[in-house]
C-alpha cells in the first residue's frame, strides 16, 4: 500500500456543514472509493487556515486517476463545491503533499 496526502481548501464559517455532509457520506460513493484501491481515508481540519489535510492509502494498482470522471464522483463534488475552492468544473482544489517523515 501507497501512502497518499494532499491538502484542500474549506471556505470559511463551512466547517459545520462540511463535516455534516461527511457523516452523511453515500454508501455509492464509499464503494467507488472503495473499488479504486483507496482505503484508511481521513480528512482533518486546520480551523485557523481552514486548510484540510487528507491522508488515504491506496494499492499499488489504484484507479484514482479515473475518480474525476466517475459519475458518482461528479455528483459528490457538485454537493460539496459550495463549501470549498474548487476549479470551474467543480473539482476541489487539491495540492499533493510530499511525505517527509514516517515511523511504523
Amino acid at each position: 500500500m501507497e501512502r497518499y496526502a494532499f491538502k484542500m481548501f474549506l471556505n470559511q464559517g463551512m466547517m459545520a456543514e462540511y463535516k455534516r455532509r461527511h457523516n452523511e457520506i453515500w454508501p455509492e460513493l464509499t464503494s467507488v472509493l472503495t473499488e479504486s484501491g483507496i482505503q484508511n481515508y481521513s480528512i482533518y481540519l486546520d480551523p485557523d487556515s481552514h486548510v484540510l489535510f487528507a491522508t488515504l492509502e491506496r494499492r499499488a494498482d489504484h484507479t484514482m486517476m479515473d475518480l474525476p470522471s466517475h459519475p458518482i464522483m461528479r455528483r459528490w463534488w457538485d454537493h460539496m463545491k459550495d463549501l470549498m475552492r474548487t476549479h470551474s468544473d467543480g473539482e476541489p482544489v487539491t495540492i499533493p503533499l510530499n511525505e517527509v517523515f514516517h515511523m511504523d
